[in-house]
This record gives structure tokens, sequence and C-alpha cells, in this order.
């Protein structure tokens, strides 16, 4: 399966934030940026294309749960344009 998620620095209210791929099955590419943070979590934008259809929700995300995420590679910071085969 071969997954592109690219561009990190996107421009949201005038604030840099990052993005970050989700891992998921084939045929669905998944990724959020985050578009704020407090102490305790994140405010996200998610974004989920499936067939040809996509579908964005803002949302929050625990710290707890994003750092859990990471450290098991289920999602993963783009800095650059790269594909990731699965």
């Amino acid at each position: 399966m071969l997954r592109v998620c690219s561009d990190n620095q996107k421009r949201y209210g005038g604030t840099i934030m990052k993005r970050y791929c989700i891992r998921s099955r084939e045929g669905k590419i998944e990724y959020f940026d985050i578009l704020s943070e407090t102490d305790s979590d994140y405010k996200i934008r998610r974004t989920q294309l499936v067939e040809g259809t996509t579908t964005t929700i803002e949302e929050t995300m625990s710290r707890q749960l994003f750092d859990m995420c990471f450290k098991t590679g289920y999602i993963f910071e783009m800095e650059t344009a790269e594909a990731i085969v699965a």
C-alpha cells in the first residue's frame, strides 16, 4: 500500500501548525493538523480521504493520547513531502 502525506507547514488563523499522518487501512488517507495547544491537550483538525470523499473534523486530543500514538508509530510528523510504503 502506498500512502502520501506531505506539506507540514500550513497557515491557519495566522499561525504555523504541524501536520501528522495517521496510519490507516488501504484506500484511506488520514492526517491531522495541530491548531493550538494547552498544558493538557491539543486542538486538531483531522482530515480523512476515503474513496474520493474528504471529511474534516475539528476536535481535541489529549497530550497523553498524542504521546502514546507517537511513541507507537500510529502517528508520525511530516516535515517534507514523503511517501510511506506499509
